[in-house]
């Protein structure tokens, strides 16, 4: 085996010993898998994965499996793709962290580090290599450490003007630069609302890496000018983190938001940096990183982030707010919360400029939310109604979000017994999946359906053997 081989697989390399690891066990245990099964997972994300001789490198047996649980730990890539094959059978995403692994730092790992320039990481994008590679050689990115936020200092400088005059041989930028960021980053976003955040991300990246991101390094006229164009790549930066989210690329998005939230704070722009911890909280939510979501929503709505923000923003904001105190059992508060942002959109009017970044922020989104807030506060037949004035009130435009809500308001119906309403409102899910949409967070919908369906497959209502039928049949179209 040459040296190549023995760094990058654990198969005669490096181990190195420690305690029994009770968590990789934990998750066999979970997925049903005995210690051989895992192994042949493994070993077929490694021939999805790699190519040629080093396919039958990288194979490994049960008793490879044996020995990490025992507390040998594995080197190279092989933590992540034991987690790429334990997040395919258990339907959610296991970093290596969670499955008991000690990750070693990453480019993808440092590039997390507030005090990394997120100059440096725009320009380490990599768009050129194919997505799922990039994000299984991530090593788990996504973890509890990586959701802790700076302390007030580091705002405070991040937000002072460079010292020093700009490299004389940078490009000269001006407020025209910043308008053109600006319209391709209301295009994007209007396409991920139509289409899911699995189309065109990487046309979004290209142009980030290439075009965007080096009018960072340009010469501005003035500092309002560098601060705006910080700003607009900012946004550009969060929408492809928005993006990577909403089709469960869930490492890249955490990535994307931390180098937003870095330009945003360049920029001296709290709003927007507001926005986008509000997108990291929603994250953490949906991964089940609740205590974490509640510290990141908190901090979107401290200080200038929430007072600074216009209406509808100020709603956005304070309505995953009250997401993460429902989700953390703060009741009182996150009923409050709700009042509030009820409130704040209540304010809104057309004689207010609202940031466009808040388009897609309606009656339809607050409902959306307040369902999902009162579902976590064990109201589901509320929620039922709020996920009902949400469908009823959003608009073509915005068919992924559709989607979603009629996915949770399906698993909310189920859950009361309403199985053939619950039937209804998912068919509904998979007219709108099967005319073209790529989100990973609509297709969780139609798995997380088949799940839920699954007691009632020997009671004889037809409408749940014809909808599994139909979602078995779109999963394996899509797979």
């Amino acid at each position: 085996m040459n040296k190549l081989t023995k760094d990058r697989f654990p198969l005669r390399g490096r181990t190195m010993a420690r305690e029994r690891n009770e968590r990789l066990q934990a998750l066999l245990v979970e997925a049903g898998w005995s210690r051989a099964q895992a192994a042949a997972g493994y070993n077929r994300v490694a021939g999805e994965t790699l190519t040629g001789e080093r396919v039958e490198n990288s194979k490994i047996g049960r008793t490879h499996v044996s020995a990490w649980v025992e507390g040998t730990e594995p080197s190279g890539v092989a933590p992540a793709m034991l987690c790429e094959a334990l997040s395919r059978r258990l339907k959610r995403a296991i970093t290596p962290q969670e499955a008991g692994f000690a990750v070693p730092t990453s480019p993808a790992q440092e590039a997390l580090d507030w005090r990394v320039d997120p100059v440096i990481a725009l320009s380490e994008l990599g768009s050129g290599v194919d997505a799922s590679r990039r994000r299984l050689l991530a090593g788990g990115v996504y973890s509890a450490a990586a959701l802790a936020l700076p302390d007030s200092t580091w705002w405070e400088t991040m937000s002072e003007p460079p010292k020093g005059d700009a490299p004389a041989s940078g490009k000269r930028v001006g407020s025209g630069d910043v308008g053109t960021v600006r319209e391709l980053t209301v295009a994007f976003s209007s396409m991920d609302q139509r289409r899911g955040g699995g189309h065109g991300r990487r046309a979004l990246d290209e142009y980030l890496e290439g075009e965007a991101a080096p009018f960072l390094k340009g010469r501005f006229p003035n500092d309002r000018v560098r601060r705006d164009m910080f700003g607009a790549v900012a946004e550009l930066t969060y929408v492809s983190g928005w993006m990577a989210f909403d089709n469960s690329e869930h490492d890249v998005a955490l990535r994307r938001f931390n180098a937003a939230v870095k330009l945003a704070a360049k920029a001296g722009d709290a709003p927007l940096s507001g926005h986008i911890l509000r997108a990291m909280a929603h994250q953490a939510l949906d991964l089940g990183f609740r205590g974490e979501a509640l510290e990141i929503a908190q901090a979107s709505v401290h200080g200038e982030r929430y007072a600074a923000a216009t209406p509808r923003e100020r709603a956005l904001l304070g309505v995953v707010h009250a997401r993460a105190l429902a989700a953390n059992k703060q009741n009182k508060q996150a009923a409050h919360a709700l009042l509030v942002a009820e409130d704040d959109l209540r304010e809104a009017h057309d004689g207010i400029r609202e940031p466009d970044r808040t388009f897609f922020f309606g009656e339809a989104s607050l409902a959306h939310e307040t369902a999902c807030t009162l579902r976590d506060l064990g109201d589901p037949k509320r929620a039922i109604t709020q996920f009902r004035r949400s469908v009823r009130t959003r608009g073509a435009a915005f068919r992924r979000t559709h989607a979603v809500t009629l996915g949770y308001m399906g698993a909310t119906q189920i859950g009361q017994g309403r199985v053939e309403e619950a039937c209804a409102t998912w068919t509904r899910v998979l007219d709108a999946m099967e005319e073209g949409m790529y989100s990973g967070r609509a297709r969780q919908a139609v798995e997380d359906m088949r799940t839920l369906l699954t007691p009632y497959h020997r009671r004889g209502i037809p409408a749940v053997g014809v909808l599994d039928a139909r979602a078995a049949a779109y999963l394996s179209e899509v797979d």
